[in-house]
């Protein structure tokens, strides 16, 4: 057996494994996304349930705050990467240039 074959059955053998951490990748972002609550009262009530952690009412605000902008942006991140992976992106700019 060729070391070619070797590496060949490597990258087949670890396809589920990056199926499992692309999913994951999803999912976790959206999750979090729809489960922060609305007001940061709320969030600061489930912080201290969860954790036992008191936090004040504007600590909670930029809390929710950046839980938001960290889910929006990981989305967008893995938006971007899916697009580029498939292509669509560069074609999209080379038909923009080409006219």
């Amino acid at each position: 057996m060729s070391a070619c074959c070797d590496a060949a059955s490597d990258r087949k053998s670890a396809t589920w494994v990056r199926r499992v951490r692309e999913i994951f990748a999803w999912v976790v972002p959206s999750t979090v996304l729809v489960l922060v609550p609305k007001c940061p009262a709320c969030l600061a009530a489930y912080v201290a349930l969860w954790t036992g952690l008191g936090l004040s009412l504007s600590t909670a605000t930029y809390l929710r705050w950046g839980l938001l902008f960290l889910c929006v942006a990981s989305l967008l991140f893995l938006i971007v990467n899916r697009l580029y992976r498939i292509g669509a992106v560069f074609s999209y700019f080379r038909r923009e240039t080409e006219q």
